[in-house]
């Protein structure tokens, strides 16, 4: 799972926040964004797609991680670093995400979350 949420880093990274978001999204999944309701399933996935993410490249670190006992469900945690390109401009907070194993083996995010703001 902490591998998947590494590729999911990396993918954003090298193909950008839209691009990575689409990838590793459950069908189901849910994001919580500031000032908004949380966001379901085919929701979240316009609300993704319609993202302008050409001027900003966004990664993070997992910090930590857990999974159920099944192996099915788990999350991990971390800080991410949101850069406006050709700038120094970084933001930084901390994200959640919670993660279900698909039929095929793979981890997608059931739940997407995250709070701006840590010092440097």
């Amino acid at each position: 799972m902490i591998e998947a949420d590494l590729a999911f880093s990396k993918l954003s990274e090298e193909k950008g926040m839209k691009t990575a978001f689409m990838e590793f999204i459950d069908s189901n999944g849910v994001l919580q964004r500031p000032n908004t309701l949380p966001l379901k399933a085919g929701d979240a996935i316009d609300f993704i797609s319609q993202a302008n993410d050409t001027a900003v490249i966004m990664t993070w670190q997992p910090q930590g991680a857990s999974i159920a006992e099944s192996g099915e469900l788990g999350y991990t945690f971390g800080v991410y670093q949101l850069q406006v390109k050709g700038t120094d401009s970084v933001s930084r907070g901390t994200y959640v995400s919670i993660w279900k194993k698909q039929s095929d083996g793979t981890w997608k995010f059931e739940l997407n979350t995250g709070n701006e703001g840590i010092g440097e």
